[in-house]
Order: C-alpha cells, then sequence, then structure tokens
C-alpha cells in the first residue's frame, strides 16, 4: 500500500500529528517554513514522494529519488533555547536508528552529528533548524532506491540494498513519527544528558574512532574522545591536543 492509499490510516495511528502530503515539492523543509509563517499547528508534518531541491546540511542538496524514499519535514514550538539546537539533532537520529531497526530489522550506526548509515553507507539525512523559535526539522531516508547517481554510489545505501522487506513505507513512517516524538519529551523533560549518553552508546564515531574533521578551516586527524555537553564532538589530534569539533564535516580515516 503507497502512502497516499494509506494517508487517513497513517493519520489514524498518529492522530497528534497533521499530515500533509504532497506528490512533489521543491524541498519538504522549505515547505514546511511556509506552514509555519502561515501559523500551521504544532506536530505538522510535510511529507513528498519527490524533492526538486532537498535541502541537506551546509547549504548542500539531498538526492531524492521519486518514489523510492521517504523525505518529510515537521513543525513543533519546543521553546527550546539555541543552544539544544545540536542536542535534538542527535535525538532525531536516535529516533531513526531506533525506527529502522524496529521495523527494517537492519542494524544502523549514527555518524555525529546527523547521518544515519548501515555499514559504511549512509542510509538517512537529518537537518535541524530553528525559525521563529519553532524547530523544523528534514528526514531522509533512502526507502528502495535499487541505485544512484555515480558520484553517491559509494557513499549511500537504501534499506532495500541492504536486504529489509517492507510490505509499504506506512509502518516506518509511523514508527518514526512515534520515535520522534518520543526522543522529544525526552529532551525536553530531562533535558541533554539522556540523549548525549544514548548518543554515545549507540554511535560507533563518538569513542576511539580515527577520523578526518575540519577544525577552524584545516583537516585534523585524530581518534574521538566522546561529547561535550552540548553535543560537539571532542577530538584527541595526533599531537595530543583535545580540539572541539563543531561541524559535521567528520570521515573515518
Amino acid at each position: 500500500m503507497s502512502l497516499t492509499r494509506s494517508l487517513d490510516m497513517i493519520s489514524a495511528r498518529v492522530p497528534r500529528w497533521k499530515i500533509n502530503w504532497y506528490v512533489s515539492l521543491d524541498s519538504t523543509q522549505l515547505e514546511a517554513q511556509r506552514l509555519l509563517a502561515q501559523n500551521c499547528p504544532d506536530r505538522t508534518v510535510v511529507v513528498a514522494m519527490e524533492q526538486t531541491a532537498g535541502m541537506g546540511r551546509l547549504g548542500r542538496t539531498w538526492h531524492s529519488s521519486p518514489g523510492e524514499g521517504l523525505y518529510f519535514s515537521f513543525v513543533w514550538r519546543l521553546g527550546l533555547p539555541p543552544r539544544d539546537l545540536p542536542v535534538y539533532t542527535l535525538a532525531l537520529g536516535l529516533a531513526v536508528k531506533n525506527a529502522i531497526e524496529g521495523v527494517a530489522e537492519v542494524p544502523c550506526d549514527l555518524k555525529w552529528p546527523n547521518d544515519v548509515w548501515i555499514g559504511s553507507r549512509k542510509v538517512c539525512g537529518i537537518l535541524t533548524q530553528l525559525q521563529d523559535q519553532a524547530i523544523i526539522a528534514g528526514i531522509g531516508v533512502n526507502v528502495g532506491h535499487r541505485e544512484f547517481p555515480p558520484e553517491l554510489e559509494a557513499v549511500a545505501t537504501s534499506l532495500r540494498r541492504e536486504g529489509a522487506v517492507l510490505s509499504s513505507s506506512e509502518d516506518l513512517f509511523v514508527r518514526l513519527l512515534d520515535e520522534i516524538e518520543d526522543a522529544t519529551m525526552m529532551l525536553v523533560e530531562l533535558g541533554r544528558e539522556p540523549i548525549l549518553k544514548l548518543f554515545g552508546a549507540a554511535s560507533s564515531f563518538v569513542w576511539g574512532r580515527r577520523v578526518v574533521a575540519e577544525h577552524e578551516g584545516t583537516l585534523v586527524h585524530g581518534v574521538t574522545q566522546g561529547l561535550d555537553d552540548s553535543g560537539f564532538l571532542v577530538l584527541r589530534k595526533d599531537d595530543g591536543q583535545r580540539v572541539t569539533i563543531l561541524a559535521g564535516n567528520v570521515r573515518p580515516e
């Protein structure tokens, strides 16, 4: 069953979310921004079968094949201070990992700060923004892709390519919304510490991983040493100096 035919069923399963479905959009993130400007309710979700200008972190584009992925953004006025936005990104990564492993039964890894990997390839990207005191978060999961453009072939994967058997995207989408709600409430009610601990335990990138990272405009090599209180990555460089990595330009060495 496609998402189009099952929209009413999905809405009934997650009644606290207001789902807006589109065949094609420039970007679910841009549409969520437009709906926020129109004072949409909290937990408004924008889902598209295709994005023609999908958004990734740091101004990058997101490859969105028609009908082969799960692409959505949501609006939620959580009242989080800007300093909590990086930790909320980590919380959403945990939610996606839990949903994929629970529904598709495929083990995932979390690449700090905003990617979900299967093996050494990206299956999901997350983008979080703060606008007018509201969170606008975008999530893109590669579900049914059989192939990718040549420039992505070595770094991207999909649930289909990893052997997951999904009768539809409906169960995954519903589980994602449930996990997002749980992770959000954990951060709002319990603060950053539980999210940081869970992410550190769930990610192979956070402790003892040799990586190459960008720090103050320079590529540095070293071993990861956990997360600081703000959710940023701590790295011990090869010269012994400890530095804090603020952006997501981190890759395995």
